[in-house]
């Protein structure tokens, strides 16, 4: 899971909001998922650099592929060596929000060898749209699974964004409830709070 710093400790969290991952993860328990969970965190200043695909015209970015790289080369190996983990890419899930959503996206797509699932919670589709789109429209569709959403307080754009990648999705063949979950929460906002509440529906479409 990406921005690792608030996913359950306040005091590196941005403004000290969380996920309280803890408390999801044993939410899951009764419903047997039980994930290994290894929160990433960002690179600080550089974040929007570090998890966009595509340069955008205002902010500059696009260093995704030497982050993902590292998740490949360097953390997963590891990891696997660490934990007695299930190392096949249909067990093998990037989750994140914003930036983090929009980076588990691209890699959900880039290297569906590794990452056979993504959660992409209220990703930042903004960043680098044309170019991001662009690459959705021309690449071939994992056969693994893709959780989306998004909140419908989140503004209009957004909305109307993640409603697109939707549909793009698919026309390239995507099933809703098999291989896409796509939601539009009602109320929802971007920001810690309402991820928490949506992360473990994702996590039960991805890993259940």
């Amino acid at each position: 899971m990406h921005d690792g710093q608030n996913l359950s400790d306040p005091a590196t969290a941005f403004a000290g909001r969380i996920w309280q991952l803890d408390a999801v993860l044993e939410r899951l328990v009764d419903r047997a998922i039980e994930p290994i969970v290894v929160g990433v965190h960002h690179a600080g200043d550089d974040r929007l650099a570090e998890y966009s695909p595509f340069a955008d015209p205002r902010h500059g970015g696009g260093d995704a592929d030497t982050f993902l790289a590292f998740l490949i080369e360097t953390l997963k190996p590891r990891i696997d060596r660490l934990f007695r983990t299930a190392r096949a890419a249909s067990r093998t899930a990037t989750v994140g929000s914003s930036m983090g959503g929009l980076f588990s996206v691209y890699a959900f797509l880039r290297r569906p060898d590794v990452f056979g699932l993504a959660g992409a919670l209220s990703p930042s589709l903004w960043f680098g749209r044309d170019r991001l789109f662009h690459f959705v429209g021309v690449s071939n569709l994992p056969r693994g699974r893709l959780y989306l959403d998004v909140g419908t307080a989140e503004g209009a754009a957004t909305l109307r964004d993640a409603r697109a990648l939707r549909a793009l999705l698919e026309s390239k063949g995507a099933r809703k409830g098999e291989s896409l979950a796509y939601l539009e929460a009602r109320g929802g906002r971007h920001d810690e709070a309402s991820w928490s509440r949506r992360l473990p529906g994702a996590l039960d479409f991805l890993l259940g």
